[in-house]
C-alpha cells in the first residue's frame, strides 16, 4: 500500500490535471471548455512529459483565439516557448483537418445553394493570411466544384491577377463558371478600385467563350464583401 502510494506521489503533478480535462471534454465534447483547455489537449499530444497549461495560454496571448494559433505561420509558432517541430505539427493537422470539413462541405453539393459553406471555407483558409492571395473556385455546368486553386499570391495590399490566366485556366477545366476570391489581410474587405476594375476586366474576359463569373469574394477577418451582392459585378 505505502509502495502504491509512494508511486503515486512520484507522477507529476500535471497527470491527474489531464485525466481530468479528458473527461471532461468526453462529457460533452468540450463545448463548455476554454479555449486554453482545448489547446492544451491538442498539445499534451505532442508534449507527454511537460504541463502545457503555461504553454496554451501564452499561445492564446501572443497570437490572440485558438484560431489564430491553429492559422499561425509554422515559424511563429516555433517561436513560442516550449513548443517543437512536433507540437507545430499537431497544431497544424488540426487546422489542415478542419479546412477539409470545411471543404468537404461545399464539394458536397450545388454550390450556390451552399452559399455559406463556400463563405465559411474561405473564411476559414484566407481569412487569417497575412499576405494578398487570390482562389478561383471553378465550377462545372451544374455550379458544382471541379476544381479550387489559389493563383496568385502577392504582398500585404496587392495581390497582380490576369484575365487571360483565368481564362486559360477556365478552359483547361472545362469549366462552366467561376468565383473568384481574394483576401484583405488588413481586415477590411471593402473593395478598392482596382478591385472592382479587374473583376470587371475578368468577367468581360470570360464572357467572351461562355464562361459565367458568378461572384468575387473578399474575405477579411470575420467578414467578406460579395462585389455581386453589393452591385459592382
Amino acid at each position: 500500500m505505502a509502495q502504491q502510494e509512494e508511486k503515486k506521489s512520484d507522477q507529476p503533478h500535471y497527470h491527474e490535471h489531464r485525466k481530468r480535462l479528458r473527461a471532461r471534454f468526453l462529457s460533452d465534447m468540450g463545448q463548455n471548455m476554454a479555449d486554453y483547455e482545448i489547446l492544451e489537449l491538442l498539445l499534451c499530444q505532442t508534449i507527454p512529459r511537460r504541463d502545457v497549461k503555461p504553454i496554451a495560454k501564452d499561445l492564446l496571448r501572443r497570437f490572440g483565439s485558438l484560431g489564430d494559433v491553429l492559422a499561425a505561420d509554422p515559424k511563429a509558432l516555433s517561436s513560442a516557448p516550449g513548443l517543437g517541430d512536433a507540437a507545430v505539427v499537431g497544431l497544424k493537422v488540426v487546422q489542415q483537418a478542419a479546412l477539409r470539413l470545411l471543404k468537404h462541405d461545399m464539394e458536397s453539393g450545388h454550390v450556390l445553394s451552399s452559399w455559406q459553406a463556400v463563405i465559411d471555407y474561405c473564411q476559414a483558409s484566407m481569412g487569417r493570411e497575412k499576405i494578398e492571395q487570390f482562389r478561383l473556385l471553378f465550377l462545372n455546368n451544374r455550379n458544382r466544384l471541379i476544381a479550387d486553386e489559389i493563383q496568385q499570391r502577392g504582398t500585404i495590399d496587392h495581390t497582380p491577377l490576369y484575365p487571360r490566366e483565368v481564362v486559360k485556366r477556365a478552359l483547361e477545366l472545362g469549366a462552366s463558371a467561376v468565383i473568384m476570391v481574394h483576401n484583405h489581410p488588413s481586415g477590411d474587405p471593402t473593395p478598392s478600385k482596382a478591385d472592382i476594375h479587374m473583376t470587371r476586366e475578368v468577367r468581360d474576359a470570360l464572357s467572351k467563350i461562355g464562361i459565367s463569373l458568378h461572384d468575387h469574394l473578399i474575405i477579411g477577418k470575420g467578414d467578406f464583401t460579395s462585389l455581386k451582392t453589393d452591385g459592382f459585378l
